[in-house]
């Protein structure tokens, strides 16, 4: 009896807008973890931050699979980088959520809101002005009363 070969291919893209793309299908396992998590090295060393997990094809991970999935997501937040997922299997999207990883990664269902996400800057406007959506945002929120300062009767 032969030995069953896992299935595990991954390719790399480029968006057009600057985001690192890496495919991922079959089962991320064990015995494949090394190849993924060499390959996503290689993409740091290429100085890649903005970097999506398309996992669309994905259908098995165990914990090896997982616990190589949460190295790299810490090394691209140590160099100030973002990693998003795109899942739309059941099934791994059950393991996200029973591990609660789903509240560790930004997953999305999908390609575009990932790439939008791991683009994003988040940075402050130099000038601290809120953006005009922020502003409308809050006016519409309803307040807190403002609490008594100390020493008023």
């Amino acid at each position: 009896m032969s030995p069953v070969i896992p299935r595990f291919e991954l390719s790399e893209e480029h968006s057009r807008t600057g985001a690192h793309i890496l495919n991922m299908s079959g089962e991320l396992h064990v015995s494949t973890a090394p190849h993924f998590a060499q390959r996503f090295s290689d993409v740091i060393y290429i100085n890649k931050t903005a970097i999506v997990l398309d996992m669309t094809a994905v259908e098995f991970i165990d914990s090896t699979g997982l616990s190589v999935m949460l190295n790299a997501l810490r090394v691209v937040t140590q160099i100030g980088g973002r990693l998003a997922l795109v899942c739309t299997n059941p099934t791994v999207l059950r393991l996200f959520a029973i591990t609660n990883l789903d509240n560790t990664f930004e997953i999305f269902d999908d390609r575009p809101k990932a790439i939008a996400y791991v683009l994003a800057t988040d940075q402050p406007d130099p000038e601290g002005d809120p953006s005009p959506e922020a502003e409308a945002r809050s006016e519409d929120e309803p307040r807190a009363p403002e609490k008594p300062s100390r020493g008023s009767a």
